[in-house]
């Protein structure tokens, strides 16, 4: 099972078992693994840890970045049967039957689906995952979110033994199971569990995100290194970290952290483009250039990179080919306030080299 050449971006961490052990086998596979998305990232991850991490207003926004990005996305259930080589059980019902018999709302379902609340994460589905459709939409009646759906179902093991409960929803927002006797939270063992450094490095990863977004730098960086310190092939915490160092004016660490993005993934083009943006704020034209020139060979339609080179030469005088970087910006992007930019360049050039002609 080749799956050379394919690039996965996981959003939030495994549950099943460390990100390390998953990069590995997909390198195996001849394919990279790495957090988040980039430009390269073919397929999107979803991991289940999000659901224990966030709040379902963050979980929607990231799966809407990535459905605006035109990416696949794969459940968490998915990705891992994609690792083992294993298929599903046979099944035949298609996603609209489901939809139609159940009652449930395609957004809901489409998103209990990515989080693996049914047997099948995707089309073709079976009979069970219709009765376990049919559970969900009556708990969504009475009020459940499907984030709350999701979070409850996966304690008690494999969803399929969920069609054998009746189940409601409780004001503690997680789901029970009722019987003639009592109430019961959905709290059986988990199946899979993270070893300690996988999860601690998860852990840092997620609060070391959450302090960038909210521009705590220093902090964000602080906790980034720990990342590198639990898992030193992490190249998305280094880049993140050259990030932060930035932010905060620590040019030189920045360059280290964007340096050592790039040795742990040589194919990380925003780090070579962040890194050769750095350069030129340092003064570095031609490690500027070296850099900026790399990002764009990995992907020739990244045209921020492309506008950068062309403002690197025009910077340092070399007007023909800062008019060629334009031109080429250009024919990826030509509404934007850098395309504007970039037309006003080429016309300051365009009447240089007329008077220089002249």
């Amino acid at each position: 099972m080749a799956m050379r050449g394919q690039s996965f971006g996981v959003v939030g961490a495994l549950s099943a078992f460390p990100l390390r052990l998953a990069a590995r086998r997909l390198a195996e596979l001849g394919a990279r693994l790495h957090r988040g998305t980039t430009r390269r990232t073919t397929q999107v991850v979803l991991g289940r840890s999000l659901l224990l991490k966030h709040s379902e207003p963050e979980i929607e926004s990231r799966i809407a970045a990535a459905t605006a990005a035109g990416l696949p996305i794969l459940s968490e259930g998915a990705f891992l049967r994609l690792l083992d080589g294993t298929a599903a059980d046979p099944a035949e019902m298609t996603r609209r039957s489901l939809i139609e018999q159940s009652k449930l709302s395609e957004t809901v379902f489409d998103h209990l689906a990515l989080f693996d609340a049914f047997e099948h994460a995707a089309e073709p589905f079976s009979f069970r995952d219709l009765i376990l459709a049919r559970k969900y939409a009556g708990l969504v009646a009475g009020g459940a979110s499907w984030s709350e759906i999701a979070r409850s179902v996966h304690a008690i093991g494999p969803v399929a033994s969920l069609t054998a409960l009746t189940l409601q929803p409780s004001p503690r927002g997680r789901i029970v199971s009722r019987d003639a006797h009592s109430l019961a939270e959905l709290d059986g063992q988990r199946l899979l569990a993270l070893d300690d450094t996988g999860e601690d490095s998860e852990d840092y990863f997620g609060l070391a995100e959450t302090a960038e977004a909210a521009g705590l730098f220093a902090e964000a960086a602080t906790l980034y290194r720990q990342c590198l310190a639990l898992d030193p092939s992490d190249a998305t915490a280094a880049f993140n970290l050259g990030n932060c160092e930035k932010a905060t004016g620590e040019m030189e660490d920045a360059v280290h952290a964007y340096c050592t993005a790039i040795k742990r993934d040589p194919d990380f083009v925003e780090a070579w483009f962040n890194l050769g943006g750095l350069y030129r704020d340092l003064g570095k034209t031609e490690a500027a250039r070296t850099h900026l020139t790399r990002a764009v060979t990995l992907d020739p339609r990244y045209a921020d990179a492309i506008y950068n080179l062309g403002a690197l030469d025009y910077d340092s005088g070399a007007l023909p080919e800062a008019r060629a970087s334009w031109l080429r910006y250009l024919e990826l992007d030509t509404d934007s306030d850098w395309a504007r930019r970039a037309k006003a360049g080429i016309a300051v050039i365009d009447r240089q080299l007329r008077k220089l002609a002249g």
